[in-house]
């Protein structure tokens, strides 16, 4: 007698919202991930200096936009670099 095979079931589409409000609730999120093809940027540390006045501009706008310090001069980065990478405003 043969065993049936458990077949995984491809999860329903959901929206960002929806995604984003399963992970801030703790669920489990894992089967809406491709995990086969991760997506892998290589990274390269850099220092930069900024006047204080500028920091805390940017820890303004962080508060503001709810995200880190790196994540606004990133974004901001990326724009200038890449006009048709717009994300914000």
């Amino acid at each position: 007698m043969k065993k049936a095979c458990k077949r995984k079931e491809t999860p329903k589409m959901i929206t960002a919202a929806e995604f984003d409000r399963m992970a801030d609730e703790g669920e489990d999120i894992t089967p809406y991930l491709d995990l086969k093809h991760p997506i892998v940027t290589k990274v390269r540390r850099v220092n930069v200096d900024f006047p204080d006045w500028m920091v805390q501009r940017l820890d303004q706008e962080a508060v503001k936009l709810n995200i880190s310090r790196q994540a606004v001069i990133k974004t901001w980065l990326r724009e200038r670099l890449d006009p048709n990478h717009r994300m914000t405003r």
